[in-house]
């Protein structure tokens, strides 16, 4: 852009210390090919991105004093005090600081004060301090003594000047010094800028001795507007705009810009957006956009923009109507009216306040050629910047002409409508309306309705012929089903209403709305209009959403939309109080809550350009790689899985706006679309998966417009027990198990084969042993048999042994009774031979009682037989008394009473008391049998 806008105040974005957080200083600027901005100060190397501003620290070094870059290499050479060298990017990106001071091999330029400059020149880097400059070229430094002693340097034009404050101005040719004949007389004063302008002259700029050109080796003073206000002011350098315009840093009052013929077309200071008037250096960046590196803080000026502000002067007023009138223009806002004069060129954006016009002012127009006030005090006229006249005290929202009554005027009010008349004496209030008492700002005339928008209604009426009076003929809540009526406006003279953006106009003949399909057509592509205007030019300006747009009318009717360049408004437009107003084709004053913006649309065609955006940093774990500085390397990172935990920071260099940079992101393939615009510059992704991922970022600048996409790509190591190395052992080791397992399974089904062998065995044996078992149980059921039948045969034994001894016992018994009665005879009378063989017979008789022993016998033989039952009842009763234990074996033999009696030669009764007594000593009681009790043991 060869030009700035000489109406209104460019947008100006200021950063304080507490922004950017460093030294309150800035001693020079200079961008990288990335779009990065530098400066040079008091804390160190300050690095802006668009999002964020990073301090980069020199060791033992504070204050540098100047920064430029080298694209070629990336690398950021600074100067300080005693220390020069450069940053370069890292393996991670960051920047490094690599000092040059070991090449100096004189130990008398190891000091170096400040270095104040540094140029690029031709295949060296010259490091200019007040001593010497210092050439670095092939990694080696060289030294370019000062004749006495420099003072500042300056590259134009490819050309390399030096100041020295006994020599002039001199030019460094092939390593040498050549003074510029007639500039001796600077050697007095500071020279701080340096430009060249056309036929060959040289614009020079010193701190107190104000402008001068050099030509034909004359030095003059530049007797201009702009050299002027230096000599007044100051300077501290300056820069050219497209070799058309001069930025002039000053030391008192900020900048100026003027042409190359000394006219200021711009002054930039503290009371116009500046944050400090001392302007220690100035740079054009890339978009041609202006930075000030100030005394206190840095400002943006975004001289390359279709907009221009006026703002303070209004107070920072809400803009609700501005018009142009006879060399004025006139601003109605909430405060008052405000008016400028129109000339070829604004210096400044002051406006005046109209006397007594301080209270909200609704509108303000030129009717019947007279500029007509609508304000909270009522209708106000006004001429050359005064109130002339003041009609009806009530609040005013704006007026229209009745198309068939030239000379009368309606305008809506508070409480609801009045009618004015233009005579000899101007405009004069007439009558107020009757029947119709609804207030809106929203109203229309044709030529047979009132229109009012009231709310969501749309009342139709007429005026009686007296024009005191309304009938309302409808009352409209919806157009032809579109229930949301927006706004209406006249287009091209015809009254049309806007509803869900269809446009209708009102036949009168057929008493309904017809739609106008190519407007509806036209409009169908955007959000619903809040209100829209037309201008004297036939452009359709709307408002949406606190946004701007335009159908900018062609000369073949056609119309151009345009939107995007807006997008710098958006939430300053005062929505439902559109206002725009024509300085030309091309310029246009638009209403904002804050004050009023002048836009040039000739401009808009030239500064919309593609954004450009980075991923600023990528981290991981401890690490963070950082992307966007120059030197930029590619990256091939695999990360460990420990380290899935990642964040990205993402910077646009877009500087105008920068607060609205809208991105969108996907993570490639986590994400699976875009995400949605967002101002956040930071995203976090945790718990990644293993896997090669592409993170994708684009930006999207105030004006709409999408950057290409940045990326970066990287992969992610799956943990231990997921590598190759872990599968391949996985599967080694399953190979190893189903080798095992086949093993275990054959070991499984030997066993199961020899535990079926052995179960069959086991079976067989079982049933071998049950055979046996039942073998064996027969034989012992044999074997019982055998012992019960043994038994019964013993007890039958028993029982012959005992009858055969009670025989016994009766033979003797019998024997006894004969030996008795054989010796009651009486052997004395008888002869010796009878009594011989009688007694022979005696003696016979008696040895057969003495030797029978059956009765021995059969107490042997019942000891016996029975001795595992006397054992049992002895170790059961130990007190049992030998006589008791033969009771017990003839009473289990089941012997009777008279029986035992005969055996143990006792009576009866000493055989009851026997079994009583054996009963006491058994414990029995009265119901139990002695008998079966002895049996059971």
């Amino acid at each position: 852009m060869g030009q700035i806008k000489s109406i209104g105040l460019p947008d100006i974005i200021n950063y304080k210390k507490t922004d950017y957080k460093s030294g309150t200083q800035n001693w020079n600027i200079d961008q990288d090919a990335n779009g990065n901005m530098y400066f040079a100060n008091n804390n160190g190397l300050l690095q802006f991105d668009g999002s964020n501003w990073h301090t980069y620290v020199v060791p033992n070094v504070n204050s540098i004093r100047s920064v430029k870059v080298e694209d070629s290499t990336g690398r950021i050479f600074i100067g300080a005090y005693n220390e020069f060298g450069y940053f370069e990017s890292a393996s991670n990106g960051d920047l490094t600081y690599v000092s040059l001071l070991p090449l100096i091999k004189d130990d008398r330029f190891k000091k170096s004060d400040f270095i104040w400059k540094i140029h690029l020149f031709g295949d060296a880097v010259i490091f200019q301090s007040f001593t010497a400059a210092y050439i670095f070229k092939d990694n080696k430094i060289s030294i370019l003594p000062a004749p006495k002693r420099f003072q500042f340097s300056f590259k134009v034009n490819n050309k390399l000047y030096f100041q020295d404050v006994g020599s002039g101005i001199l030019e460094f040719i092939n390593g040498n010094l050549i003074p510029l004949k007639g500039t001796e007389g600077l050697n007095n004063s500071e020279v701080w800028g340096i430009v060249s302008i056309p036929d060959n002259t040289l614009l020079i700029t010193t701190l107190e001795s104000g402008v001068y050109v050099y030509k034909n080796q004359t030095l003059q003073h530049w007797n201009t507007e702009a050299g002027q206000f230096i000599s007044k002011n100051g300077s501290l350098g300056d820069v050219v705009i497209n070799d058309s315009l001069i930025v002039i840093n000053s030391v008192l009052s900020g900048i100026i810009i003027c042409n190359l013929q000394g006219e200021i077309i711009q002054h930039i200071d503290l009371k116009k957006g500046l944050i400090n008037n001392t302007i220690l250096s100035s740079f054009i960046d890339a978009k041609k956009n202006l930075w000030l590196g100030l005394d206190n803080g840095i400002s943006y000026i975004n001289i390359n923009s279709p907009f221009t502000y006026f703002s303070s002067s209004l107070n920072n007023s809400s803009v609700y109507a501005s018009v142009i009138h006879n060399g004025l223009l006139y601003v109605a806002t909430n405060q008052g009216v405000f008016y400028h004069k129109i000339e070829d060129r604004f210096k400044d954006d002051t406006f005046v306040l109209v006397d007594g016009t301080t209270a909200q002012s609704w509108n303000i127009q030129v009717i019947s050629g007279e500029l007509i006030c609508a304000n909270n005090k009522g209708v106000l006229i006004i001429e050359g910047g005064k109130v002339i006249k003041s009609l009806n005290h009530s609040g005013y929202f704006g007026f229209k002409q009745l198309p068939n009554h030239s000379k009368y005027i309606i305008g809506a009010n508070y409480s609801g409508f009045d009618i004015f008349e233009k005579n000899q004496k101007g405009i004069v209030f007439k009558n107020k309306i009757q029947n119709f008492y609804e207030s809106s700002k929203d109203f229309e005339v044709d030529d047979a309705f009132v229109w009012l928008k009231k709310d969501e209604f749309l009342y139709q009426m007429v005026l009686t012929e007296s024009l005191d009076g309304f009938y309302v003929t409808k009352k409209i809540d919806s157009i032809n089903g579109e229930n949301n009526i927006s706004c209406m406006q006249k287009i091209n003279g015809t009254l049309y209403f806007i509803a869900n953006n269809h446009f209708y106009s009102y036949s009168k003949d057929k008493g309904v709305f017809e739609e106008n399909i190519n407007l509806s057509k036209l409009f169908s592509d955007i959000p619903p209009v809040s209100s829209l205007t037309e201008d004297s030019y036939g452009n359709l300006w709307y408002s949406y959403n606190e946004s701007l747009g335009v159908f900018m009318k062609n000369k073949d009717g056609s119309y151009k939309h345009e939107f995007e360049q807006f997008s710098n408004l958006t939430g300053k437009i005062m929505s439902d109080y559109l206002s725009v107003n024509e300085l030309g084709p091309d310029s246009f004053f638009i209403g904002l809550i804050n004050g009023l913006v002048c836009y040039d649309s000739d401009y808009s065609t030239k500064t919309l350009s593609k954004p450009k955006v980075f991923i600023r940093s990528f981290s991981f774990g401890k690490d963070t790689i950082f992307r966007g500085n120059p030197q930029q390397k590619p990256l091939d990172l695999t990360l460990p899985f420990a380290s899935n935990n990642v964040r990205f920071t993402f910077s646009s260099p877009e500087f105008e706006n920068s607060k609205n940079i809208q991105y969108s992101y996907q993570l490639e393939p986590f994400d699976k679309q875009w995400s949605n615009w967002s101002t956040a510059t930071v995203k976090e992704y945790t718990n990644l998966k293993e896997d090669n991922y592409k993170m994708r970022v684009k930006a999207k600048n105030s004006y709409g417009i999408d950057s290409d996409v940045a990326s970066i790509t990287f992969s992610i190591s799956p943990p231990w027990y997921r590598s190759y190395l872990a599968y391949i052992i996985y599967f080694s080791i399953i190979i190893l198990f189903l080798y095992l397992l086949s093993i275990v399974q054959k070991r499984i089904l030997r066993k199961k084969q020899y535990y079926k062998t052995i179960e069959q065995r086991k079976l067989y044996l079982e049933k071998e042993s049950k055979i046996r078992k039942e073998q064996y149980e027969l034989e012992k059921e044999i074997e019982k048999l055998n012992r019960e039948r043994l038994q019964t045969r013993i007890i039958s034994k028993d029982k012959e042994l005992v009858n055969h001894s009670l025989q016994v016992v009766k033979k003797n018994k019998i024997l006894n009774g004969i030996i008795h009665k054989l010796k009651e005879m009486e052997v004395d009378n008888m002869c010796d031979d009878t009594k011989f063989q009688i007694n022979k017979l005696k003696k016979s008789i008696i040895k057969e009682v003495h030797t029978d022993k059956g009765l021995k016998h059969l107490e042997k033989h019942i000891k016996n037989v029975h001795f595992d039952f006397l054992k049992r009842l002895k170790d059961k009763y130990p007190n049992i008394s030998p006589r008791e234990l033969d009771l017990s074996t003839y009473l289990r033999l089941n012997m009777s009473t008279k029986e035992i009696a005969e055996i143990m030669n006792i009576s009866s009764g000493g055989v009851e008391l026997a079994r009583y007594r054996l009963r006491k000593k058994l414990n029995l009681k009265r119901h139990e049998n002695l008998t079966g009790f002895l049996m059971a043991i």
